[in-house]
């Protein structure tokens, strides 16, 4: 099982994991409201986020105007709007931050008692970024020395900064590491846990947050950590299962590797839910050329026709949003409700009850012999997921069907503590990197080798947030004679990822007979 989020927004909850914890946004769509210098680190908002960018927006033509900072290789209607827009080579995005940082330390910006009360690995962050002097950053980047001290003097200089990353920092060279150091130059100027400030790392999807709260992302629900046994055992009784039935042996299989165990014949089925590989996927010929072969049975639960549904052997056909009864919930926390409008047409049917009606079918049962899923409605659903995520920062137990009817949603946590949801979290300046309590154990983000429970229990961060230094290293194909140009990617407004939604207004659902063979 391999969630959206780790394959179009990995480094979105791999990022917030590395430096605070545990999964869940900082911030809130509100603190565009009130800062006064708002960064977008391969963030344009114009088109990935057109409802944010209009709240930017009245802001800018207003009084008190926030400052704007664009860090983008295009010159988008984004940039256009930016005070400063730094535009750098493509792959260079960890030696511009680590740029932008020396210059924040040499002019003195740094909120020293913050970072000595709440983080750690500040000295080795020092000694990184001093490697990173302004000439060398730009003869990296191409970025002008003069830019690179503008930006910097108005990020080191605001009163309330707030940062937004998105697939300019997720889906390029380094990933994690240049969203950590957007991270880590938010928390060097003490910008986090009061309004206005901190670090919004984006999704391409509103609802990519569910995938990875429930569990869906490489993760375990409610952002429990594979590692510790503990919460191995907790989610054991959430689930009235025996704890060595939840697979922990091995990190989770990432999209790419499923492929090639397909390819191999390891994998026998893949089912596609909600996604168009045929499409997105790296080294597509080879995708297309194992989607085909004759031994791997190839499901595709989707609303519309894809590309990837010219290649299944069995098409589920799925019911969307005004269809059926559920909640989401937003990049920065926020869960809504959406009530089925209309009904499905032809076959279609929620993907909820396709899922319960294939669990049923297949004889999933807990330890006492009981139906593995014991929920029929989306209600009670959301009822078994309250349970599951007490006493965690991703707290829903506060929150029900009746709270959230007529609202315009609520923010986890909801509980005792927050029964009007939280905007942000760690207004308490205390952060989940206990070893007991983080979600992970994090990784080393030049190499990727995981950090083990041993070792990171005896650096325990105790509750600080954690400074994760990284070296920029050349991309391994870069411009030669040969081949002299780079190709990078942008999203429109109206042609939203593989045009699945935006290609055409044909729907094959209507179809009187939806489960097609090859």
């Amino acid at each position: 099982m391999d969630g959206n989020t780790r394959l179009c927004t990995a480094t979105a909850g791999s990022s917030l994991r590395e430096t605070f914890g545990r999964d869940g946004q900082p911030s809130s769509y509100r603190d565009f409201d009130v800062a006064d210098c708002i960064l977008h680190v391969g963030h344009n908002v114009a088109a990935t986020q057109t409802v944010s960018w209009m709240r930017i927006l009245d802001r800018r033509r207003g009084p008190n105007p926030p400052r704007l900072v664009v860090i983008d290789p295009r010159t988008t209607d984004t940039a256009r709007e930016a005070d400063v827009h730094l535009a750098p080579r493509l792959g260079t995005n960890v030696a511009l931050l680590n740029g932008l940082m020396h210059f924040i330390l040499q002019n003195g910006h740094v909120d020293q008692a913050f970072v000595d009360a709440h983080t750690v690995g500040f000295e080795a962050l020092r000694e990184r970024v001093a490697a990173y002097p302004p000439r060398r950053v730009t003869e990296i980047t191409g970025v002008p020395v003069d830019l690179l001290n503008a930006a910097a003097r108005l990020l080191g200089t605001s009163e309330r900064l707030l940062a937004t990353v998105l697939q300019g920092v997720y889906q390029a060279h380094e990933a994690t590491a240049a969203a950590c150091q957007v991270n880590n130059l938010v928390l060097i100027r003490g910008m986090i846990g009061k309004p206005g400030c901190g670090v919004i790392q984006s999704n391409g999807q509103r609802t990519a947050q569910n995938t990875r709260e429930t569990g869906a992302d490489g993760e375990f629900p409610r952002f429990r950590n594979m590692k510790n046994p503990a919460h191995v055992a907790e989610l054991a009784r959430v689930w009235n299962v025996e704890p060595d039935v939840i697979p922990t042996f091995a990190p989770h299989t990432h999209c790419t590797q499923l492929f090639r165990l397909a390819e191999q014949g390891s994998i026998r089925m893949l089912w596609f839910i909600g996604t168009n590989p045929a499409v997105s996927v790296p080294n597509l010929p080879r995708v297309r050329k194992t989607l085909a072969e004759e031994d791997l049975f190839v499901v595709v639960q989707d609303a519309f026709p894809t590309e990837t549904t010219r290649f299944a052997d069995l098409v589920l056909p799925s019911a969307i949003w005004g269809e059926k009864t559920g909640t989401f919930t937003n990049t920065d926390r926020t869960v809504h409700i959406s009530y089925k409008a209309v009904d499905a047409p032809g076959e279609a049917r929620p993907d909820m009850d396709i899922f319960i009606d294939f669990a049923r079918r297949m004889g999933f049962t807990d330890k006492d012999g009981q139906p593995l899923i014991k929920w029929n409605t989306p209600e009670a659903a959301f009822d078994a997921w309250r349970a599951c995520s007490k006493d965690q920062n991703c707290d829903y137990t506060g929150l029900t069907y009746a709270k959230l009817t007529g609202a315009s949603g609520v923010q986890w946590p909801v509980n005792d503590e927050h029964p009007d949801g939280a905007e942000r979290l760690y207004e308490d300046l205390r952060f989940a990197t206990g070893a007991d309590e983080c979600g992970s154990y994090g990784h080393d983000i030049e190499t990727g080798a995981a950090v083990s429970r041993e070792e990171y229990s005896a650096n325990d961060p105790a509750g600080r947030a954690i400074l994760k230094a990284a070296d920029w290293f050349a991309p391994p194909e870069s411009p030669d004679d040969e081949y002299p140009m780079w190709v990078t990617t942008g999203r429109l407004v109206h042609h939203f990822h593989t045009r699945t939604k935006t290609a055409g207004p044909r729907r094959w659902r209507r179809r009187p007979r939806t489960c097609s063979c090859r």
